[in-house]
C-alpha cells in the first residue's frame, strides 16, 4: 500500500458493519491488499450496526464464525434457540419445532449486535501472524465521490487523516440498504414499505425461558420473543406506525400490559421491560448484485423483514461466497496476486450466479410470510391455521426449515461448512 493520502488496493470494502467486517476477516487468509472503510467507530453510540438490537444466528452462520475463529467469545453471550413455537392470535393452529428432534444442539443463537460487532472488530485489529492479506482499517471515513471505470474504482473519502483517494480493482458495497456505492455503480434498488415499525425491547418474564423462541402473528404484525443468554427475552413487536408511536412513549407498566394482551401468556407473565427502540420495516431489493468492478453484499443487496430472522444470515452467505470466489480466482496461479484481476467481469458473474437462487428464494420466502399472515380476506385465517397444523405434523417440512440457515438453494459456502477457503 502507498501513503495515507493515496493508496491502491485489490479490494475496498465500503461498510464495516457485521457483514462488511466479516468479509474483511475472511479475506485475511488471501494474498490480497484490502481496505475497509467505515463511517462510524465500532464503539460509537452512533454506530447503527452495533446497537442494542439482537440477531438470530443460524447454524450456518455459527459455522462461518467458528471457521473465522470468532464464535467462542460470541457464544458466551448467546442465547440458544432450542425450540420454536409459531401461532396466530385468535386462531387454533400452531406449529412447534424442537432442535433435539432434528439432531441439533440448537436451531440458532440470539446475540446482541453490539457483541457481534465488538468481537469482529477486536479480531480485525488483533495482529494475526498467519494472515496473508494486508488489511487497512480506515475509520471513521465517509465517501465524497466514486468513479467507476472498466479498469478500476476510485474513491474520494474524508478519512481520519484528512482527504484520501483509494483505487481498487474491486469495490464491495456493504454499506446498508441506502448504499452510496450501489447508487454510484448505477444499480437500481426497489423499496417496498411494509407500513410497519418494529418496536424492540428486552424483557423479563416470571420464569426464565427454556430456550423457546416464539413467533406470534397478530393483525398488526408479528411479535417475536427470542431467548437471551441470561434467561430473559428480546421482543420484536411489529406495529403500524400510528400504533408504534404511542407505544414508544408508554411507561413500563403500560407497555407490558399492551404487549401481554397482544402476545398472550405462553411465556408467562411479562414483568420487566428495558429501554425501547424502533425502526421502520421495508423490503429493499437491488436489481442486480454486481456491476462494473462492484459487488453488493448484505443489506446493500437485499434488506428483509425480520419475521423469519434471515436477513443477516443471508448477507453473511453473500460475504462467505464472495471470499470463496476470490480465493478460487487466485488459486490457478502461483504468481503474485497483483497479476490476478479480482474485479474481472468473469469473477463477478461467478459470484452473482452462485448467490442468485439463495438470494431470490429467501427474499420471496420472507416477503410471502409477511403478506400471508397480514391478509385479512375471508377464509385466509382458516387456511393459515390449517397450514400451521399440517406443518406441525410434517417431519420433512420441519427438517427443511431447520436447515434454512445453510442456504435456501445452491451451493453452501465453504466457510458455512466449517472449511477454509482453500
Amino acid at each position: 500500500m502507498s501513503d495515507h493520502s493515496s493508496m491502491e488496493v485489490d479490494v475496498v470494502i465500503v461498510g464495516g458493519g457485521m457483514v462488511g467486517a466479516s468479509l474483511a476477516l475472511a479475506l485475511r487468509g488471501l494474498d490480497l491488499e484490502v481496505a475497509l472503510i467505515e463511517a462510524q467507530a465500532p464503539d460509537s453510540a452512533a454506530q447503527p450496526s452495533f446497537d442494542e438490537r439482537t440477531t438470530a444466528l443460524g447454524n450456518g452462520t455459527r459455522r462461518v464464525f467458528e471457521t473465522l475463529g470468532v464464535w467462542e467469545p460470541m457464544r458466551r453471550e448467546a442465547g440458544a434457540i432450542r425450540g420454536i413455537h409459531v401461532s396466530e392470535r385468535g386462531g387454533f393452529g400452531f406449529a412447534r419445532l424442537l432442535a433435539a428432534e432434528q439432531g441439533l444442539e440448537a436451531f440458532g443463537f440470539v446475540v446482541a449486535n453490539r457483541v457481534i460487532g465488538r468481537v469482529l472488530w477486536e479480531a480485525l485489529r488483533r495482529p494475526d501472524p498467519n494472515a496473508r492479506a494486508r488489511l487497512e482499517l480506515i475509520v471513521p471515513a465517509t465517501i465524497r465521490d466514486a468513479a467507476i471505470s472498466g479498469e478500476r474504482v476510485e474513491l474520494s473519502i474524508d478519512g481520519p487523516r484528512g482527504p484520501q483517494r483509494i483505487a481498487a480493482r474491486l469495490a464491495v458495497a456493504a454499506d446498508g440498504a441506502r448504499s452510496i456505492l450501489r447508487d454510484r455503480a448505477g444499480i437500481a434498488a426497489h423499496i417496498e414499505d411494509y407500513q410497519q415499525v418494529a418496536v424492540i425491547a428486552n424483557l423479563r418474564a416470571e420464569r426464565a425461558h427454556d430456550g423457546t423462541a416464539f413467533e406470534r402473528f397478530t393483525p398488526s404484525g408479528p411479535i417475536a420473543l427470542l431467548p437471551l443468554h441470561d434467561g430473559s427475552y428480546t421482543a420484536i413487536w411489529t406495529l403500524a406506525p400510528e400504533l408504534a408511536a404511542p407505544v414508544l412513549q408508554q411507561g413500563d407498566a403500560a407497555f407490558l400490559r399492551g404487549l401481554q394482551a397482544a402476545f398472550g401468556w405462553r411465556a408467562g407473565r411479562l414483568e420487566q421491560a428495558g429501554r425501547r427502540a424502533s425502526y421502520p420495516l421495508a423490503l429493499t431489493r437491488a436489481d442486480a448484485s454486481v456491476a462494473d468492478r462492484t459487488v453488493l453484499i448484505g443489506n446493500a443487496s437485499q434488506s428483509l423483514h425480520p419475521v423469519a430472522g434471515q436477513g443477516f444470515n443471508l448477507g453473511l452467505r453473500d460475504a462467505a461466497t464472495l471470499a470463496e470466489v476470490l480465493a478460487e480466482a487466485l488459486a490457478p496461479t502461483l504468481a503474485d496476486s497483483r497479476d490476478i484481476d479480482v474485479g474481472a467481469a468473469s469473477v463477478l458473474a461467478n459470484f452473482a450466479a452462485r448467490r442468485a437462487a439463495d438470494r431470490s428464494g429467501v427474499t420471496r420466502f420472507t416477503d410471502s410470510l409477511v403478506k400471508l399472515f397480514s391478509d385479512e380476506r375471508p377464509g385466509f385465517g382458516l387456511v393459515r391455521n390449517l397450514g400451521l397444523l399440517l406443518f406441525d405434523m410434517s417431519p420433512p417440512a420441519k427438517t427443511a426449515l431447520s436447515r434454512l440457515s445453510l442456504g435456501f438453494a445452491g451451493r453452501t459456502p465453504r466457510l458455512a461448512r466449517g472449511l477454509g477457503l482453500r
